[in-house]
């Protein structure tokens, strides 16, 4: 369907519906977490083109984009699934129950392990005393 240097872009032989496409870089990364940084705007800016063809295309009212990172993921190589949506077509943005904090202590106690873990593994300074919006 689509085809660049870096990625290319094609139906899902499986779809949610008619028009779920599936974004891929043609470089092999399994995840999300293994994809070179020098790849994650081309491969995210087809996934824009994408979502953008199926409103111009197909009369979407909006997409739902996502990708699974080991859990879920039914081949061993990054894709993103870019699904064509409309009211009250079913689709719900996620599939899952929500499972709320048990309290605000909790919502900090998970904040903090992530800003530790982004710390570590991001290079660039960012706020770290933002406060969660309600």
């Amino acid at each position: 369907m689509f085809e660049n240097e870096e990625t290319l872009a094609f139906l899902d032989r499986r779809p949610l519906f008619p028009g779920h496409c599936l974004v891929v870089p043609k470089t092999h990364c399994a995840t999300l977490l293994d994809l070179p940084e020098a790849l994650l705007s081309p491969l995210f800016s087809v996934a824009k083109l994408v979502a953008h063809a199926l409103e111009q295309g197909l009369g979407a009212e909006g997409s739902f984009v996502a990708v699974n990172n080991r859990i879920s993921q039914s081949v061993p190589h990054l894709h993103i699934h870019v699904v064509p949506c409309r009211h009250k077509d079913g689709l719900k943005g996620f599939f899952w129950p929500r499972h709320p904090y048990t309290d605000e202590a909790a919502l900090l106690q998970t904040q903090q392990a992530l800003r530790h873990a982004l710390a570590r593994h991001h290079t660039k300074s960012f706020v770290t005393h933002r406060p969660m919006p309600p």
